[in-house]
């Protein structure tokens, strides 16, 4: 993905900056050199003078496009809410309103939340606790796209191809039960994690208190306790992201075997999955780790870590002061954030959770015109062709490698703007003023949409993004991209400004996503979908050698005095930075035919590149980030220019300066 969790924003207007880009002179002033920090060169003076909103982990380009987008959207739904033109734009506002009626949650206090919590309290043998926790389950996100994947329920479910069988709908198991990010947060003994586990261990026992829970500190301990059992169960970050060790075919009788501890035809009738014969085990250490655990940690652990997790994931729909609590842990102190978002933005957050594909259509109807779509489906077109030439030119790659390479490109499926299909919200029941039972209602349509997909053709054009969304993925078992109407305006895509910024900007996202399709998860994927080594033995030692180079060249980096990015883990969004922003300037080029190519016009496009990275953070956000996401910081991210020859050549780049590398070690892939 091109963008990182936290999205990205410019203090000046979106407008200004891409008119400014495209007026920019060949030299201008800048306290550092382009060599010793092109980051700073282009960003200096806005990393200066911005300061990150009070209620924000993060300031950069996207964030401001975010902020813009909601703004818009929030101005659609107060229509909506005026004169509906549907059932669905009923529900869509009701659902908004039943959000920010907080008058109305406070009057209604934990009532709505006393049915879960009476059904925890009533669970009265481990063969209940398993139909509990198998009627918790709900379909999350692709964890080969969610770099910040985790789920507190105890496990994850994903419907996604089989690994191997792309003509067919499976059931993916996956790692949860953790109330923070990651297992390191649990185990890594370093000070700032032995801080934020005294501060997760005080939210729960607050969140207990607030919810009219006794004896909050026994039981906030005892469910610590149990997490960090989980968390050591669990597989780290760099093997979570290696799909081969994910690749684990278990039918539903290996469970009772290769798991006990728990009643897994109990619990998968529970979670609509009694029918399922075959799965596929995402994480097989972190699902028989938890089957123990079932079987050895007493009953009433088990509810405790039920009621409040319970809780702990429906906080947005609860009283103020429980949802102050959530935000005083998850926003103040893992990330660093001092101030709550305004209610507004809460609530439109909810709306597009739920229904996702219902704003997007109004959004898109509004905002994305004809005109973008098929300009963009040009630039898409040109980059394309310039992987295609860039696979020709490999004097390293055996042809059968490359007649692969090229039914990849040939056969993928590149989305732009919106679907082609709409997810329908008809079965959706929303009850104006109960934000909490729309919330829950919501998150079981959802999964229930994905269960159905298990007695369905596969749909190689779905769609996993909302149209709304400032992002951008690749599906590599689909062989199929999404360009989501959001990201698809200034300062990505402006319509106004010339190609060099654009093909900086948005066309280097397009050629990053195209370029996961051949990064060292993407590699792995043949044109139809099929976790299959298409490679020769040569071709594939070569690049391994390179990927490893530019690891090591990124786990170089350290952002603070005791944390360096991990190159291995960042490898992926790594290698298609490097190998999208070389195609996309291939394509620029393409398009100026025979015109004569200046300097000053390759200065236009890498920093119209530099300039999409801005971002600003707060440590504890990057912290995190480093330890969590599977993208660099945007700072080095940028970094990438240095191995390309062509940024040499733009800004005169001399040996001595700091990013400077010899041409043998600019790291080459495709």
């Amino acid at each position: 993905m091109h963008l990182s969790t936290s999205a990205r924003r410019l203090a000046i207007s979106i407008a200004v900056l891409s008119s400014a880009l495209a007026a920019l002179p060949a030299a201008w002033a800048a306290p550092v050199l382009p060599g010793d920090d092109f980051f700073d060169y282009v960003n200096g003076e806005w990393l200066n003078s911005v300061e990150i909103p009070a209620d924000r982990s993060s300031w950069g380009v996207g964030a401001a496009l975010v902020e813009d987008t909601n703004l818009r959207i929030v101005k659609l739904i107060e229509g909506l809410a005026a004169e509906p033109s549907s059932a669905e734009a009923k529900k869509i506002a009701d659902y908004y309103a039943s959000f920010m009626d907080e008058a109305g949650i406070e009057a209604k206090g934990l009532a709505p939340l006393q049915p879960a919590l009476a059904q925890i309290a009533a669970i009265g043998d481990k063969r209940a606790l398993t139909k509990a926790l198998g009627a918790s389950l709900q379909a999350d996100v692709d964890p080969l796209n969610a770099t910040n994947f985790f789920t507190e329920n105890l496990f994850g479910l994903w419907i996604a191809q089989g690994l191997k069988d792309s003509a067919h709908y499976t059931s993916y198991l996956l790692q949860g039960g953790l109330g923070m990010p990651d297992r390191a947060y649990y185990l890594d003994d370093t000070p700032s994690m032995k801080e934020l586990r005294g501060k997760y261990l005080a939210h729960i026992a607050a969140t207990f208190r607030l919810a009219g829970i006794a004896d909050a500190e026994a039981r906030a301990a005892r469910v610590f306790e149990l997490e960090t059992k989980i968390a050591a169960t669990h597989a780290n970050r760099e093997d979570s992201a290696d799909v081969l060790k994910a690749n684990n075919n278990w039918s539903a009788a290996d469970f009772a075997r290769k798991a006990p501890g728990m009643d897994w035809a109990a619990f998968f009738a529970s979670a609509g999955l009694g029918g399922q014969k075959k799965f596929i085990v995402w994480h097989p250490t972190a699902i028989a780790g938890a089957a123990r655990l079932v079987n050895s940690v007493p009953l009433e652990t088990w509810k405790d870590f039920l009621a409040f997790h319970s809780i702990n994931q429906v906080s947005a729909a609860l009283p103020k002061a429980l949802a102050d609590q959530h935000f005083d842990f998850y926003g103040r102190a893992l990330n660093g954030t001092p101030q709550q978002s305004l209610r507004w933005k809460r609530s439109l957050a909810a709306v597009n959770a739920a229904m996702p594909d219902a704003l997007g259509k109004i959004y898109v109807a509004k905002y994305f015109p004809p005109e973008s779509k098929q300009r963009l489906q040009q630039m898409v077109s040109n980059i394309v062709d310039a992987f295609h030439l860039r696979i020709d030119k490999l004097d390293w790659m055996a042809p059968a490698t490359k007649k692969e390479a090229h039914a990849k490109l040939k056969t993928l499926y590149v989305g732009i703007g919106y679907p082609e299909k709409w997810a329908s919200y008809e079965q959706l029941q929303v009850v104006p003023g109960d934000a909490l039972g729309n919330l829950l209602r919501a998150e079981r349509l959802h999964t229930q949409q994905q269960l159905a997909k298990l007695h369905q053709p596969v749909d190689r054009a779905e769609w996993c993004m909302p149209a709304q969304l400032v992002n951008a993925v690749n599906m590599p078992m689909q062989n199929a991209i999404n360009f989501p109407a959001a990201i698809l305006q200034p300062p990505y895509f402006d319509p106004s400004a010339g190609d060099a910024v654009n093909y900086g900007g948005i066309g280097a996202t397009i050629g990053h996503e195209i370029s996961h399709s051949f990064d060292d998860q993407g590699a792995q994927f043949d044109s139809k979908g099929r976790l299959r080594d298409w490679w020769t033995a040569a071709d594939g030692k070569h690049f391994k050698q390179a990927s490893a180079a530019l690891a090591a060249q990124y786990s170089a980096y350290k952002p603070f005095p005791d944390l360096a990015i991990n190159g291995q883990q960042t490898l992926s969004e790594n290698l298609a930075d490097l190998a999208g922003l070389s195609a996309s300037y291939d394509a620029y080029h393409a398009t100026l035919a025979n015109k004569r190519v200046t300097p000053e016009a390759d200065q236009q496009f890498f920093i119209g590149y530099a300039a999409s990275w801005r971002e600003k953070e707060r440590d504890e956000a990057l912290r995190r980030a480093i330890l969590t996401d599977g993208h660099a910081p945007d700072k080095w991210r940028t970094a990438t220019v240095r191995n390309l020859d062509a940024w040499y050549n733009a800004f005169n780049v001399q040996p001595g300066q700091t990013l400077y590398l010899a041409p043998k070690d600019r790291v080459r892939v495709w």
